[in-house]
């Protein structure tokens, strides 16, 4: 039997570990019902597991393999700050794009998540956009 991650950093890393396979049910399950998770505008913010995956679902779709390269964390209490390099392979390329996320983790469950990008440099490489 598996035991919940315990430390902030330990539940966000098991998070974008599961983010990466894109196993949504298991990253689900790491939010709070009532989790914020806020991206730049135009998408702005969304609540709870539905809303995460309202926004990651179709963004996600024409990715074939996905890697979220942690560079830098720091942790202080509850919070957690990961700069990160989200790697994403398409059909015809490798798409990349820096990333600073902030967390915010209660009594094992992410209750706070906002990244912080340039919407621009992703949206420029991805298709349909």
């Amino acid at each position: 039997m598996s035991h919940p991650p315990s430390s902030p950093m330990a539940v966000v890393t098991a998070f974008l570990k599961a983010m990466e396979p894109l196993d949504y049910d298991s990253a689900a399950a790491m939010m709070a019902p009532d989790c914020a998770y806020t991206n730049p505008p135009p998408i702005g913010t969304v609540r709870g597991p539905a809303g995460m995956r309202a926004v990651l679902e179709p963004f996600f779709a024409p990715t074939i393999e996905n890697e979220f390269r942690v560079l830098r964390e720091a942790v202080n209490g509850p919070v957690v700050i990961v700069e990160r390099l989200d790697r994403h392979r398409l059909a015809d390329k490798w798409v990349e794009l820096p990333v600073t996320g902030v967390f915010e983790v209660h009594d094992g469950l992410i209750t706070y998540w906002r990244d912080y990008f340039d919407a621009a440099t992703i949206l420029s490489q991805w298709p349909g956009s």
